[in-house]
């Protein structure tokens, strides 16, 4: 037995939701409900925004839940629940796993022993949690109260572990990055005493600049979260099929009433090794997200696709906007020639955060050297800042190449955006410290030519407040460039997100 469609996308994750949508506003309606299109996914819901999971799930009152959060919410666009796919004509063939795929034949073969056939294959397979045992802990990861977070099964155990512990329980998270940091947050919030456990120097090492770190550590701090660094967990003690306790490397004994592993994901390429190029860990694909193969596209966490920003250079991007934007582009290609002409995707690397009471955005590469505006030095006030604003430039060749804010104003995201974007010229400009902290003169962020401004970062105060990170005059220009931008489009309250998507 088997089904053929014209179209089929592999995976149900994010990036399929916003392929779908794309597809039906493309003006495929009549092919959707002539039975052409399906989604197959291994999971038993429509695909729904996986950010959720580590934000607005994970609280302990008044969390989010289905269908609340289904794609494509997360842009704030439609809520494309099962009756909308049954609507538009979109079989969702759920809870089923495919275990071959014959790029030649192009059939896919499931677990239930159907075959089905496409002519168009967009592939959203997505990533995997690494597991301790993949990094040399042994046993560990079937314990009832050892928790990995990559899709909503993961994210239900999760809030039982959690619920399941009484006040005060200790938590230790393996891992300094984003689902250690995202889920040391819930922790606390769901008033548990947490360690975060990871052999890097720092938080965030792959983005965070070492300054950069430092705030969010004393942050965390602040909240009562214990951080041990530099070294990594080398076993579990298990009792009665629950963790007890970590143990580390450097002999060190944790006690654990329940853990929580965030170190790393795979892509899910297995299906493909030996029928389509790999490259950076994923599947290769041109600037049509087209595979080696030109009837299969990958989209997401699992494809690796040119940046035109880096000089296109090959990067795999795990991150929800990388998802959103190249299932929307793969469509529009597999679509052609029924569909529009698609160039190269021209995406600019973003990737956000909202833990506590802060929220950043960062924007290109961190890449060249980076200078530091604001204030970041969060242990030196009695009285913190509710609301931090601070940030970094990274500047290499004299043009800008990445951007990070904390605090920011929707506005001031998108001056960064552009600045980037652009890949704004850093000028050979004198820096000046006057009476009020620094006072710039750069030419118009728009184009203008010859038009000059002058501001001071970080909105009004005293300027003795603001920790200035400066190396050389290419370095004190990136601020300039960024005071620029911001005086242009005028500093506002700090922005703070209030959505749990």
């Amino acid at each position: 037995m088997g089904r053929a469609f014209c179209y089929v996308i592999l995976g149900g994750g994010v990036a399929a939701g916003y392929a779908a949508l794309q597809f039906i506003r493309l003006g495929c309606e009549t092919a959707a409900q002539a039975g052409e299109f399906c989604i197959i996914s291994d999971e038993a819901v429509p695909p729904y925004e996986r950010p959720t999971l580590s934000k607005g799930y994970l609280f302990p009152e008044g969390g989010a839940r289905l269908p609340a959060f289904h794609t494509c919410v997360g842009a704030n666009d439609q809520l494309l629940d099962a009756d909308w796919y049954r609507e538009y004509g979109i079989e969702l063939i759920l809870g089923t796993k495919v275990i071959s795929v014959d790029v030649r034949r192009k059939t896919l073969d499931t677990s239930a022993g159907e075959t089905i056939s496409y002519e168009r294959l967009i592939v959203a397979t997505g990533a995997r949690a690494v597991k301790l045992e993949e990094i040399g802990v042994n046993g560990g990861s079937d314990a009832e109260n050892v928790c990995y977070l990559r899709d909503i099964a993961d994210a239900d155990k999760l809030v039982r572990v959690m619920r399941s512990c009484p006040a005060g329980a200790d938590a230790v998270v393996v891992g300094g990055g984003y689902i250690g940091m995202e889920c040391a947050a819930a922790l606390v919030a769901n008033r548990m005493k947490v360690t975060v456990v990871f052999p890097g120097k720092h938080l965030m090492a792959n983005l965070f600049t070492p300054k950069i770190a430092e705030f969010y550590e004393n942050y965390y701090e602040s909240k009562g979260v214990t951080f041990i660094k530099g070294t990594a967990v080398s076993s579990l003690q298990i009792s009665s099929g629950k963790v007890t306790a970590a143990i580390l490397r450097d002999g060190r004994r944790l006690p654990a009433d329940m853990v929580v592993v965030g170190i790393g994901a795979r892509a899910n390429t297995e299906l493909f090794e030996g029928q389509l190029a790999m490259e950076k860990g994923g599947i290769k694909v041109d600037g049509q997200m087209r595979t080696s193969d030109a009837s299969v596209y990958a989209v997401g966490d699992v494809a690796a696709f040119p940046v035109k920003l880096l000089g296109g250079e090959v990067r795999r991007l795990e991150h929800v906007d990388c998802a959103r934007m190249t299932a929307r582009h793969a469509v529009a290609g597999a679509l052609e020639p029924l569909g529009p002409i698609t160039g190269e995707i021209n995406y600019v690397p973003f990737f956000y955060s909202r833990v506590f009471a802060l929220s950043w955005r960062f924007y290109g590469d961190n890449a060249g050297e980076a200078v530091h505006f604001g204030d970041l030095d969060f242990s030196a006030s009695p009285s913190p800042p509710s609301a931090p604003k601070f940030g970094a430039l990274w500047v290499r060749a004299g043009r800008v190449t990445g951007a990070f804010l904390e605090g920011g104003s929707p506005e001031e995201y998108e001056a960064l955006a552009r600045a980037v974007r652009r890949r704004t010229t850093v000028p050979d400009v004198a820096v000046l410290l006057a009476r009020w902290g620094l006072a710039f003169i750069v030419q118009d962020q728009e184009g203008r030519s010859g038009a000059t401004r002058s501001g001071r970062l970080c909105g009004s105060g005293n300027t003795s407040n603001y920790a200035w990170a400066w190396h050389a005059t290419v370095g004190v220009a990136a601020a300039v460039s960024i005071a620029a931008f911001a005086y242009w489009y005028g500093w506002k309250a700090p922005y703070l997100a209030k959505r749990h998507f």
